[in-house]
């Protein structure tokens, strides 16, 4: 069984040119500790300790199982916001991508226990082609907030996909899917991994590599925070939901453990497409978009 391409973060953390070559490679690469205790500690505050993130969710609807999700546009100067600006987050991207990079968006992800729908196979770049970004220049950092492993739902990755190219994606079930057909011969050639991670964990990831998770159908909550990434020359050609072009304003690392601000979310501009258009619906807007 393929191993996951595996580092650990320490103080002095650098991206060096081995994980660049197992992120083009692989087309992930997971950062152990990338968080500590006590900035995942806030993290998790931010939206158990008052309703201002949680009033902004929305849900995708897959059967009788709900998938609750907060989405928003810009950083912002809360805790959530100074991590997406931060150093370690940045500056690996910009690494890994090579070139500038800018915040596309941010949401929670909140996969309680039993109540959770799978999310089925696809590539982040399988909808974000249809946003306006010409190149798959664009990525994903997902950072775990309790455990998680194959019991209680962790992200399933297929090591090497980024290398498929695009795949065709269309709605079912709520969601935007990967072609199954081509996926189910993708499967055949590239590593089925189970990226089972503690809190605090990255994985760092291209927008074409193929993932799922599956039904939370355990005791045990599983919640990430996720932050994705456009590089600056990949300016989408129109306006949509997602952010256009805006330079980050880098913090250091000690930012996010000297932050006090876990409820003052200005700026950052949530994204509700329930309150005016399903996925699929919203999919089909930019899929017909002639630009």
């Amino acid at each position: 069984m393929e191993k996951l391409a595996e580092y650990n973060f320490t103080d002095n953390f650098e991206t060096t040119d081995q994980m660049v070559q197992d992120f083009k490679a692989k087309g992930f690469l997971l950062v152990r500790n990338l968080f500590d205790k006590d900035e995942v500690e806030k993290f998790v505050k931010a939206m158990t300790d008052s309703d201002a993130f949680y009033k902004n969710a929305y849900v995708l609807e897959a059967g009788e199982r709900k998938v609750p999700r907060i989405t928003w546009s810009h950083p912002g100067s809360d805790v959530t916001g100074l991590a997406a600006r931060s150093e370690k987050v940045v500056n690996t991207c910009e690494k890994l991508l090579g070139g500038e990079v800018y915040h596309y968006h941010s949401k929670y992800m909140l996969k309680d226990a039993k109540i959770t729908a799978p999310h089925y196979w696809h590539q982040d770049y399988g909808y974000w082609y249809n946003c306006g970004n010409l190149y798959p220049d664009m990525m994903t950092v997902w950072v775990a907030l309790d455990k998680c492993t194959k019991k209680n739902s962790c992200l399933e990755i297929l090591s090497g996909s980024n290398s498929c190219g695009r795949i065709e994606h269309h709605p079912h079930d709520g969601q935007i899917v990967a072609k199954k057909s081509r996926v189910d011969v993708i499967r055949e050639k590239c590593p089925h991994i189970y990226a089972e991670m503690n809190p605090g964990d990255a994985l760092f990831f291209h927008c074409n590599t193929l993932h799922h998770s599956s039904a939370n159908r355990s005791n045990l909550r599983r919640w990430a925070y996720i932050m994705c990434y456009n590089k600056a020359t990949n300016n989408p050609t129109f306006a949509h939901h997602h952010a256009q072009y805006t330079p980050i304003e880098k913090v250091p690392n000690s930012a996010i453990k000297e932050c006090t601000n876990l409820t003052d979310l200005s700026g950052k501009e949530f994204i509700h497409p329930n309150q005016n258009a399903s996925i699929a619906e919203l999919f089909a807007k930019y899929s017909a978009n002639p630009t």
